[in-house]
């Protein structure tokens, strides 16, 4: 069967040539009649999708029976998409050349994660800005590998102005996101800027109007006929933002929070994925979920109990480190972002009494590993549901990968899916169970204020400590 018959081979025009005359059933059963027994070809099975092989995403035949002309389509284009798993350096792939596949992956894959989780380690070692600049190229990345895979599927490489638009509602999106973290934590210096004590006042304000910009321009940009192609990847686009760009500001503010609320979380990804794999790979026999058939009930248990091991352990080291456990925050008296602190009661070891079958027995702690184990659970039993969710994806789109830049894993978006889930929970946790209200954060806050104002909210509180005897100034 030609690519041709297979749907989509012909662009666009072809596409909708065969749709109505492949809509009818009384047509098809009147054509199939009028052919004679010797000019009926024998009936093959549809083939199979180039990128299925050793993939989680595979469909029944009964599924490839029922495929739509639609569904041909998006299958012929996946054969040209990029398939990182598929892709391995000349040398490493002459060295393995030997094993079976099923070894050789493994191999490949180990590689490539130990490589990775060296250069995390090197990134935390720099310090907070690389983690923030990494977060922000991470972020990059991943929408690029998101919206290149609806270009190829609405084919609108020839309408004008959307790749620019798409990059123009990233750009404007960080600088909403971004400005607010700037704003937050180095409102002080920037104000006093006089050049920009205006985008500080205003920076919410100055966002609306830039993306109204955008709003306006895609508008004038629509052309006739192509009206749903361009709506949809303008839905597209902004799904992508709200998915990408809007986890990677949560993931900065905890950075700020503290880089143990940034480091314990996205290591229990890593090893909740790297453990999964490793019991599913040996141990795995029972089928997890429909959306990827390789993963097993024995690698998501296994690696949920390494998991919640591992957090706890991670935890009790960083606890111990002033360099992990301390807000980030901006000196004035040295100019820049400073880690320094006193430990809050967090990240002190304290006494807890536990009675267990009449007797009562004390140990001592810290009070983070409590916050851990809750954060492990949640990377354990939800944080793979964010996986799912992308073999979900790419199940609909007949594709392997999001991209091919890590041999053996894909894209960025295929290391980073979950990762933005676990940053929303982090965030959602610190917000609803931590953070307080620190001295620091509101004296940022007042230092923008005008003079006036400030002698105002001065008196003010003077005025009431006096009223409740915790200052005498008379």
């Amino acid at each position: 069967m030609s690519s041709a018959e297979i749907g989509g081979g012909g662009g666009d025009t072809e596409l909708r040539r065969r749709v109505p005359a492949e809509g009818g059933e009384a047509s098809q059963q009147q054509q199939q009649q009028e052919k004679s027994p010797k000019q009926q070809p024998e009936q093959q099975p549809p083939p199979e999708c180039a990128t299925t092989e050793n993939s989680d995403h595979v469909d029944s035949e009964t599924e490839n029976d029922e495929r739509l002309p639609d569904e041909k389509y998006v299958e012929e284009m996946a054969k040209n998409l990029p398939q990182g798993t598929n892709k391995t350096p000349e040398v490493l792939g002459q060295a393995l050349s030997g094993l079976p596949d099923r070894w050789r992956n493994w191999v490949i894959r180990g590689i490539f994660t130990m490589i990775m989780i060296s250069l995390f380690c090197v990134i935390i070692y720099q310090g907070p800005l690389a983690l923030m600049i990494t977060a922000l190229a991470v972020q990059v990345k991943c929408f690029q590998e998101i919206i290149s895979i609806g270009y190829s599927v609405y084919r609108i490489h020839g309408l004008p102005w959307f790749r620019s638009l798409s990059w123009y509602f990233l750009l404007t999106s960080n600088y909403f996101f971004y400005g607010e973290n700037l704003v937050d934590y180095f409102g002080v210096a920037v104000s006093r800027v006089d050049s920009l004590r205006f985008l500080v006042k205003y920076h919410r304000f100055l966002s609306f109007c830039l993306y109204c910009i955008g709003f306006v321009w895609f508008v004038l940009s629509l052309v006739k006929k192509y009206y749903m192609k361009q709506f949809s990847l303008f839905a597209w686009t902004h799904v992508a933002l709200l998915i990408v760009v809007t986890q990677s500001y949560l993931i900065i503010q905890n950075i700020f929070e503290g880089l143990i609320w940034f480091i314990v979380p996205v290591s229990m990804i890593v090893c909740n994925d790297v453990m999964a794999y490793m019991f599913g790979f040996f141990f795995g026999r029972t089928p997890l979920i429909q959306l990827s058939p390789k993963k097993t009930w024995e690698g998501f248990i296994g690696g949920g109990f390494a998991t919640v091991i591992f957090g706890l352990l991670v935890s009790y080291v960083l606890c111990q480190f002033q360099f992990f456990v301390c807000p980030i925050e901006y000196s004035e008296a040295q100019g820049r972002m400073v880690i320094e602190c006193e430990p809050s009661y967090l990240f002190r070891p304290q006494e807890y009494h536990i009675a267990l079958f009449g007797a009562s027995k004390t140990i001592t702690m810290y009070p983070f590993l409590l916050h851990s184990l809750s954060m492990s659970i949640f990377s354990s039993v939800i944080g793979p549901f964010g996986g799912f969710f992308a073999s979900g994806f790419k199940r609909a789109f007949k594709i392997k990968d999001f991209g091919d830049m890590i041999p053996g894993h894909g894209g960025i978006m295929d290391r980073f899916d979950c990762q933005f889930l676990m940053a929303t929970f982090v965030n959602v946790y610190i917000s609803s169970f931590i953070r307080y209200a620190s001295p620091q954060k509101l004296l940022n806050m007042v230092y923008t204020l005008k003079p006036e104002e400030q002698l105002q909210l001065f008196n003010q509180l003077k005025d009431s400590l006096e009223e409740r005897n915790i200052i005498n100034l008379n």
